[in-house]
């Protein structure tokens, strides 16, 4: 696969005020890049205009409550520059991030899609006309060209994919200097997810159904070390990226619909493991900033 096509396809594809503040001044931020923190919404997405920073709940396919305001900020931020978007992930990424209402504003995105290549992908990339281009194959070897990207966003990856620190690796290498990494993935460290890989298959079919209805599913859960609260934050820290916002879905968190049971299931696994699991969440949506250096040459 040529790296043109990836770097252009053109597919469309809680932290207190004063801490985001400080976090923005350590990353060196552009005046204007977080201007607001209203949501945007697009036609039957009144829900994100409603997401705030305070507010833990979000519905299964509208995870661009969050996602879009930052999107939207940084897009606000660069007026008059081509924003290059990225999703890994893309058949498990719920929601435009507000792309369709920005473009509808007159900004110039461009949105590429990868994916990895494994039958469940397939087949839902057969059964979605929308990501008919996305780029398909083995993430640690797909073309990624540095710093071709000012947002990335992987959604509900980490926890189906082997080597998943090597994967970020070269997604956070894509991002320019400023730019965005927006995370979503199911939590190890959770009963949620602890049940997600101990569930015999068909119990993980009949979750995956009542989430995603008449979607492909579910993907291998391999849940390494970096999809877990303590990964994502030391990953965070040995790279030097500023998280800026957190929140979390599923579990007592709510916002994920829950089969029958499913729920006191997640707090039965809790209790029995004295607390080494939680049944506060089950997926947690993290947004990273990649500091500018100023210093940097630039090439």
């Amino acid at each position: 696969m040529s790296v043109d096509r990836l770097a252009g396809s053109g597919m469309a594809g809680g932290d207190t005020e004063a801490a985001r503040g400080a976090q923005r001044r350590r990353a060196g931020r552009r005046p204007g890049a977080d201007a607001g923190a209203r949501g945007v919404a697009g036609p039957g997405q009144a829900g994100e205009a409603r997401a705030g920073p305070e507010s833990n709940v979000i519905l299964l396919g509208q995870e661009s409550g969050l996602f879009a305001r930052y999107t939207r900020d940084y897009v606000t931020g660069h007026d008059g520059h081509q924003i290059t978007i990225l999703q890994a992930g893309c058949t498990t990424a719920d929601g435009d991030l507000g792309v369709s209402v920005l473009r509808e504003a007159g900004a110039d995105i461009v949105v590429s899609l990868i994916d990895d290549d494994q039958p469940v992908t397939r087949a839902a990339l057969g059964a979605d006309e929308s990501l008919a281009g996305c780029v398909r194959g083995d993430l640690r070897t797909v073309p990624l060209p540095p710093r071709s990207h000012d947002i990335v966003l992987c959604a509900l990856l980490l926890q189906r994919i082997s080597h998943a620190e090597l994967v970020l690796d070269r997604l956070v290498a894509t991002i320019r200097p400023g730019g965005l990494l927006l995370l979503r993935f199911s939590d190890r460290d959770s009963s949620g997810g602890f049940l997600d890989r101990v569930m015999p298959l068909a119990a993980r079919t009949a979750v995956w159904r009542k989430r995603r209805p008449g979607r492909p599913g579910p993907y291998p859960a391999v849940y390494e070390r970096l999809s877990s609260v303590r990964g994502v934050q030391a990953y965070a820290l040995m790279r030097e990226l500023v998280i800026a916002e957190r929140q979390a879905l599923g579990g007592l968190a709510g916002a994920l619909a829950e089969p029958r049971g499913f729920l006191a299931a997640q707090k039965l696994v809790a209790w029995l493991s004295r607390g080494r699991l939680t049944a506060a969440h089950e997926e947690l949506l993290y947004v990273l900033r990649k500091p500018e250096d100023r210093f940097a040459r630039i090439l």
